[in-house]
């Protein structure tokens, strides 16, 4: 053999290794999740200010990804806990995000010009599969558009991703061509994103004004619109509860947004959430999942669902649909709200449908995060009680209390220990402070005024029964008027009933049971109330009433079965 024959064999041996380990790679990433964490952007302009400029290419382009459903793509609100300080290895963040690939990029914007630098990186071995640097002067907002859809798409491709026809027109549209106007809600949304929860925050303020100004340079800019409607719904979701408009806004310009872009996912979430809210489940249920349909990896819309359409509300309960829907919520956030969706799988597990064990799994994640104890405590002493250990149930209460004995959550618990155990003086000074701790927070929650006014009673004080009785009866009787979430989930009727048949009129007390009792579906603290609450010792021998608990009782236990069955084919039983 020649030495160029030699050459020319060995060159076509490498050539064959290389299609062949190309071809391995494609199939192993084929064969890899598509998890994707979207890392803040670093911002390298020199004028600082440009920071929202940075955070808004970083939020376009996760939320390009977000609308294709071969991803999975986590919230910006899980990986906001990597800003600004020393970032571990890129291993160590994934693992702890879950994910298998990394976006990194900077951007860099002087005058009229912006750079930016974006990267994809393998999570396990840090390999960079892809990465490039655009630089372009803005003209139009299809200059910054253009950019952002193309690195959206090139990263599905190197993850032999699918993009629909209809994914792919969702990510190259323009939402405005205005650059003012789209300025304007940049800035917007990066205050959004800000918002800390208080409701009259100066954040929540300056996003309003921004959307408003975007929306004086271009009328017909959708998602300006929306960002208008969040503002309104952080602001008014509680101090409106019971006006006659509710959130009424919100709607509003929902059907704004929606009548200038009818495929986009926040204008459907906004208004589904209206409809929820205002006792629409089943109009809320269809619009959330329009907005599933045009952005895929929204946790919002899955923990919507699972908490307003398919646990809370026993007229729609649907506990597998729940637990199915909080888990994706998981998947897809692991930032400040996860703590949240990991109590309410916990409550979702364990209050409802029966599973205490599975509950207390989630509580010790939840725990995990938080360091919040007392929180914890609670959760276990709620537990207990319903699964008929009193004794451990006061035990953990009691100790709880030695720890913080201000937390509002201890104290209500102990007034109803107190009142189970026929200890009505003891359990009237946990509900004076109680009640006292919600006058100065200047709230009441649905339901809680009832067994402070028993208290009272109980003690003699007939007067000041009175007084929290008539709130409660006004509470209730506003919600089922106005059609809101309290009387929607069917608990608005319970406390009525609860109330009659204190006050022993029992054709009200039945009356507002056998509404309740049309529940699909009723959890084990609601049948335990009833089995357990001296609130219905005057109808508690009575046929109607026995025959009430045997039905919901039946379908606890179905929806319990059919819950554990489903628990143990998904492996998590």
């Amino acid at each position: 053999m020649t030495g160029t024959a030699a050459i020319i064999i060995v060159a076509g041996l490498f050539v064959i290794f290389r299609i062949i380990g190309n071809k391995k790679q494609a199939e192993d990433i084929s064969n890899i999740e598509k998890s994707i964490a979207v890392l803040p952007f670093v911002n390298d302009s020199p004028d600082k200010e440009n920071e929202y400029f940075c955070n808004g290419m970083m939020d376009e382009i996760l939320n390009n990804l977000q609308k294709i459903k071969d991803f999975r793509v986590l919230s910006r609100t899980s990986v906001e806990q990597y800003r600004g300080i020393s970032k571990p290895a890129i291993p160590k963040i994934a693992k702890e995000l879950d994910v298998n690939y990394i976006v990194e990029g900077s951007v860099q914007k002087y005058g009229n010009t912006f750079r930016l630098r974006v990267q994809l990186i393998a999570a396990n071995d840090e390999k960079h599969l892809w990465g490039e640097s655009y630089e372009k002067e803005i003209k139009e907002t299809k200059d910054i558009f253009k950019i952002q859809s193309q690195v959206a798409q090139t990263i599905a491709a190197e993850l032999k991703a699918t993009i629909t026809p209809e994914e792919k027109q969702l990510i190259e549209k323009s939402s405005t061509g205005n650059l003012t106007a789209f300025d304007f809600y940049q800035r917007g949304n990066d205050r959004l994103n800000l918002f800390n929860s208080k409701r009259d925050s100066p954040t929540l303020k300056v996003a309003e004004e921004m959307f408003r100004k975007a929306l004086e340079y271009d009328s017909t800019f959708a998602r300006a619109y929306c960002g208008l409607a969040y503002v309104f719904l952080k602001k008014h979701f509680y101090d409106s509860y019971f006006s006659e408009n509710y959130l009424d806004s919100c709607l509003i310009l929902a059907d704004k947004a929606l009548s200038f872009d009818d495929r986009l996912a926040e204008g459907y979430f906004i208004r589904g959430t209206y409809y929820v809210l205002n006792g629409r489940t089943e109009d809320g249920i269809a619009e959330v999942n329009k907005s599933l349909k045009y952005n895929p990896n929204n946790w919002e819309s899955y923990y919507g669902l699972a908490h307003s359409a398919y646990l809370w509300n026993n007229y729609y309960a649907d506990w597998i649909k729940a637990i199915d829907y909080l888990q994706k919520a998981v998947n897809l956030n692991h930032g400040k709200e996860l703590p949240d969706i990991l109590s309410l799988l916990g409550v979702a597990n364990g209050y409802f449908a029966g599973f205490p064990n599975k509950a207390i799994q989630y509580f010790k994640e939840e725990l995990t995060l938080t360091g919040d104890s007392i929180k914890y405590f609670n959760s276990l002493a709620q537990l207990e009680i319903q699964y008929g250990n009193t004794e451990k149930a006061f035990k953990i209460a009691k100790d709880n209390y030695l720890r913080d004995s201000t937390n509002l959550n201890t104290i209500s618990s102990l007034g109803n220990f107190y009142i189970r155990d026929g200890q009505y003086a003891e359990s009237l000074n946990y509900y004076k402070k109680y009640a006292e701790g919600l006058t100065a927070k200047g709230e009441f929650q649905t339901g809680s005024m009832l067994p402070i006014g028993y208290a009272y009673l109980q003690n003699g004080y007939k007067k000041e029964a009175e007084y929290w009785f008539n709130e409660q009866k006004k509470l209730s009787e506003e919600a089922i008027i106005k059609g809101r979430l309290y009387s929607s989930w069917g608990y608005a009727y319970f406390d009525l009933a609860s109330l009659y048949a204190i006050k022993g009129d029992k054709e009200r007390a039945f009356e507002n049971l056998r509404l309740f009792a049309k529940a699909k579906v009723c959890s084990k603290p609601s049948i335990d109330n009833l089995k357990e609450s001296p609130f219905f010792d005057s109808i508690r021998n009575d046929p109607e009433f026995k025959k009430i608990i045997v039905d919901l009782e039946a379908k606890y236990l179905a929806e319990h079965e059919r819950v554990r069955k489903w628990l143990e084919e998904q492996g998590k039983l």
